[in-house]
């Protein structure tokens, strides 16, 4: 689903600009780039994306199982995971806070979109099962 609102969570600003820079180019629009765990979810607040791109490793306090963690029981958002992280203790760890998806770094367009667009797909099933139309 083009004009989707993804906000892009990467603390090394080079791979944000990327990453934002290929989103764009897809027809995604960029809500925001955060670095930190804090900036993720005061982000999300102010912005109200239909999707994040969750890495893992983030610098301050949180990490980005954490954030992703704390962001599903608060706003009820898809995350996704683009990391290059795919150790077993992080996979358990990311497994908990149940992601629409984990791409691993380097990534294409097509694995970036298709992913995409599946998580939103199932999230707006999931929206439709949890709130039926009235009859």
């Amino acid at each position: 689903m083009k004009n989707t609102r993804i906000l892009v969570v990467e603390d090394e600003a080079i791979v944000a600009m990327v990453i934002k820079k290929r989103l764009m180019g897809l027809g995604y629009v960029v809500s925001g780039v955060a670095a930190t765990g804090t900036d993720a979810i005061n982000k999300v607040e102010g912005t109200f994306p239909d999707l994040v791109l969750m890495d893992i490793m983030l610098k301050g306090e949180m990490d980005g199982i954490e954030v992703a963690d704390e962001i599903r029981k608060r706003f009820s958002i898809p995350v996704i995971y683009l990391t290059a992280h795919s150790d077993e203790k992080t996979l358990e760890r990311a497994k908990l806070t149940e992601p629409y998806g984990y791409i691993l770094k380097p990534f294409t367009e097509n694995n970036l979109s298709t992913n995409i667009e599946m998580a939103i797909h199932k999230h707006l099933r999931e929206m439709e099962k949890d709130n039926p139309e009235p009859l």
